[in-house]
């Protein structure tokens, strides 16, 4: 069953993860947000409000699945401003949003706030906290590392779900991710970004031992997922 045939309840949001990198849907009551398309077809999504950009490499920004969401959807594209530059001449300016860490923009009741990202080969990377209507908060890390400011986010924000690199990405590993983890502290860690399940359940285990009061989720692709504001 596809995520935009169902719609979170208040207080909820649903997430399916739809490739082996950083590919994110998440859905509030009113809005559909993508991260990251790629190794997808655009015609899978039916509906998508936004789609946001962490970085301009090959495996989360392909210009080409965002031209095509784009003529479908009509949607708006947020992007850090590499990845933006690389799209001025794809999608129409009004829609088309750069982001520096600490921006925030609204789409509706849904909050989309960007903030810092440790991923020294990427020109312009952010990340991105996402809240919505109910104030379910979802902290996409993209492909960063740990880094200490993570802390004040964790508890400014307080999120219900983080996703946490543990692969493919320079430097990235189950144990990064943990750490990632252990500074955000949200009610749910996702681990995600991995060369093989083994890096996931390595996650798992690390974290389990480690932070046994956060719940891990290892999530499979295409399966939709629900999540609860943070009590």
């Amino acid at each position: 069953m596809s995520i935009e045939t169902k719609t979170p309840g208040k207080n909820e949001i649903l997430f399916t993860w739809f490739n082996r990198y950083s590919g994110v849907t998440i859905k509030t009551p009113s809005k559909t947000l993508v991260i990251d398309p790629v190794d997808v077809k655009p015609k899978e999504f039916k509906k998508v409000d936004v789609v946001l950009i962490t970085h301009e490499h090959y495996d989360h920004l392909d210009p080409f699945i965002i031209s095509e969401l784009h003529k479908l959807t009509q949607c708006d594209l947020v992007a850090d401003p590499t990845s933006a530059d690389r799209l001025r001449n794809t999608i129409p300016s009004e829609k088309l949003h750069a982001i520096q860490p600490g921006s925030e923009l609204k789409f509706g009741e849904v909050s989309v706030k960007a903030e810092k990202s440790n991923h020294p080969p990427a020109a312009t990377p952010v990340t991105y906290i996402i809240t919505s209507e109910d104030g379910v908060k979802v902290f996409h890390t993209a492909d960063s590392l740990p880094f200490p400011e993570m802390t004040a986010i964790g508890e400014r924000e307080k999120p219900d779900v983080v996703f946490c690199t543990v692969g493919i990405a320079p430097g990235a590993s189950p144990e990064k991710g943990v750490e990632i983890a252990k500074l955000t502290k949200p009610k749910i860690a996702v681990p995600y970004h991995a060369s093989s399940p083994t890096e996931l359940k390595r996650f798992a285990e690390l974290l389990r031992k480690e932070m046994p009061n956060i719940n891990c989720l290892i999530a499979e692709n295409g399966k939709i997922y629900q999540v609860s504001k943070k009590a």
